[in-house]
Formats: structure tokens, C-alpha cells, sequence
């Protein structure tokens, strides 16, 4: 399908509008909107126009869907919650998120595919207490199949064996000394890789269950080598809070549905063909992924960076990460924050 959600404008600079299903229209003004009103005609019509709307990520919405409309796109269309939630200004404001949340899931529709490809998700831990809950979350991924890699960096394979048995999926792990560079342990752990794709994981943040579908959808209809999402939501352990992030702290805006030269490391995805002509990550402690990023634009692969409503970042005291920024850093850009742990709806949390 040709129609994409790219340039998704987070903040819309409209409000809604109505159209006749049927009825001609530009596509690139109803962007501009918060949404789209759809009046329906006494007789049956092609819904090839709604599917391109859905399609373009614009949020669109009725009262009551006819009967020939199909059931999953008519109840979609027909859930009006996020028309409840009118912008304010204030830091606990949810309406922008609503709406793209409603968008998100008309694109998931539009831009379906069938088969479930499998995925090799590479991930390296130095805590094992963290295991179970990072496992947890990859068995609950929809969509697509996955195959676990685990880096066992400076831990044994003992202090983790409950949590590799009692999980659903294949797990191959492997043992690295903790002086081992980081990079080099996601190399050793991705070697034995044999999914259609390979994507990179954090064992210690959370992630909806359509989060490795929508990076593959994502990939799909905007072409690009490596697809990543914003690294958007942040939950900041020790001060209890949930911060959103539009914007960097310079003040450059960070859009979702653009092609760019970042995405959250915890989050990138690429064809395992195309992470070995890469030639994996920086054998390096630190950095790896902006070095596999800067390494992988050399070699002329595109990135794209999709919407991040299905992933959330965890962060304690600054030492206890690779990417060392303080709490206050994130509190200072944060165009909304929460008390608690407040993810988008699409995170399906408990």
C-alpha cells in the first residue's frame, strides 16, 4: 500500500471534520486534523477510502458504522473514548495520546499482512533478577514468532535457569565474562541467529505486546533498513513518575513517522541479511547502539524511526545505566509527566 503514516503530526493543528464516505477529499489537508467524522451513504460503497485514511494514520471515527462495514474496523471505528479527552495544555493532558493511540491501531488494520515472521531478539543482561520479567514480555509478543538470544554477561546460566525453563519460547544463551565488551557480547549471542529479522532488547524496560509486529509493519510500508521507535515514555524509578518526551532538551522536536539517523536502542529491527552486511555492533562497552546506527547509515541503510506508545524506558540512578543522564534531565523535557507508572493504553499493563 503506497499510503503511509509518515510526518503523523503528533499535535494536530485542526480540529475535527466531517466527510461523506465516497465523497472526494485531499489527503494531505485531513493530516492537518484532528480527525475525520465520517457520514455514511444509504448504499453500500468500496471502503477503499477509509482503508487509505486508516492507512495515513489519520484518526477517524463514526457513531455507528453500517453493517456492511466489517466487524473489526467497525467496532474500531465506533470506539469514540478518545474524543473525550479535549487538549488543555496541562502536564497530565492525554488527549494527543489518545488520538494517536486511536491512529495506531486503525494503521495496524490497514497495513496488515498475514504470515508471522520470526524474529531473533538479541539481548544482554548483567542482572538475572531482571530475566524473568524480560522473558515475560517477549512470550507475550503477538503477530509475529520469536527466538530468544540471550548474552549472559558476567552472570552463570544457573542463576537464571528457572526463568529460561518456565519460558514459552526457544531460548539459546550464552556465557560471557564481565570484562567482555557489551557489543561483543550481543555479537556472540546473535551468532547462531535464524530469524527473518533481528532486533535488539533491554532486559530491563517494558514493551506492549505488539511492539516487534509494529516495528515489522513499520518497516514494511516505509521501506527502510532499520526501524526503531521514540524513545518517548521514561519511568523514572526512584521519583515513582511517568514522563513523556516530545521534544530534546535543545529543543528539536522528536517526531515519530520520520525517517531520522536515531531510535531508542532498546528498539531497533532490521533484516538479519542486512545486520550482517552491517557486520553487527561495535565490539565496545558503551555506545553500541549509536555506533551500530552510525555504522549501519555508512553502509547506506535507511532508519526510520516509528511511534513509541508500546515501549517504555526504565530509569534509576544514572550509574545503573549505559546511557548515563541525570533524573532531573528527563523531568526538565518531559511535555508530560505522571505520578506512577502511566504507559500509553497500547502497552496492555497490568
Amino acid at each position: 500500500m503506497s499510503v503511509t503514516p509518515c510526518g503523523f503530526l503528533r499535535t494536530p493543528e485542526k480540529g475535527l471534520t466531517r466527510l461523506r464516505v465516497g465523497d472526494a477529499f485531499d489527503l494531505d489537508a485531513l493530516r492537518t486534523m484532528r480527525g475525520v467524522e465520517l457520514d455514511w451513504p444509504d448504499q453500500r460503497v468500496p471502503l477503499d477510502d477509509v482503508t487509505r485514511m486508516a492507512a495515513a494514520g489519520i484518526p477517524i471515527t463514526t457513531e455507528r458504522a453500517p453493517g456492511w462495514v466489517p466487524g473489526e474496523l467497525a467496532a474500531l471505528l465506533a470506539d469514540r473514548r478518545w474524543l473525550a479527552h479535549e487538549p488543555d495544555g496541562s502536564l497530565r493532558c492525554v488527549a494527543d495520546l489518545r488520538r494517536e493511540e486511536h491512529s495506531v491501531r486503525l494503521r495496524r488494520l490497514a497495513h496488515r499482512t498475514s504470515g508471522t515472521p520470526l524474529v531473533s531478539v538479541v539481548m544482554s543482561t548483567m542482572r538475572p533478577h531482571l530475566v524473568p520479567f524480560a522473558l515475560g514480555q517477549l512470550a507475550r509478543q503477538r503477530g509475529v514468532q520469536v527466538e530468544v538470544l540471550l548474552g549472559l554477561h558476567g552472570i552463570a546460566f544457573e542463576q537464571v535457569r528457572q526463568a529460561v525453563e518456565d519460558c514459552p519460547l526457544p531460548v539459546e544463551w550464552f556465557e560471557a565474562d564481565r570484562g567482555v565488551p557489551f557489543g561483543e557480547v550481543l555479537n556472540k549471542a546473535a551468532a547462531p541467529a535464524s530469524g527473518d529479522y533481528l532486533a535488539k532488547w533491554d532486559d530491563d524496560d517494558w514493551y506492549g505486546p505488539d511492539h516487534l509486529a509494529d516495528l515489522i509493519m513499520a518497516g514494511t510500508y516505509s521501506g527502510a533498513d532499520v526501524v526503531g521507535t521514540t524513545g518517548e515514555f521514561f519511568y523514572l524509578e526512584p521519583l515513582e513518575t511517568t514522563i513523556r518526551r516530545t521534544t530534546f532538551a535543545s529543543g528539536a522536536d522528536y517526531r515519530s513517522e520520520v525517517f531520522d539517523d536515531h531510535v531508542a536502542g532498546g528498539t531497533i529491527l532490521l533484516k538479519r541479511g542486512t545486520f550482517q552486511e552491517v557486520g553487527g555492533f561495535p565490539a565496545v562497552p558503551r555506545a553500541v547502539d549509536l555506533g551500530f546506527l552510525k555504522a549501519a547509515r555508512a553502509a547506506g541503510a535507511t532508519v526510520y524511526r516509528t511511534h513509541g506508545l508500546g515501549y517504555v524506558l526504565r530509569r534509576g540512578l544514572s550509574g545503573a545505566h549505559t546511557w548515563q543522564l541525570p533524573l532531573a534531565h528527563f523531568v526538565k523535557v518531559a511535555a508530560n509527566q505522571w505520578r506512577g507508572f502511566r504507559p500509553s493504553l497500547l502497552m496492555e499493563a497490568a
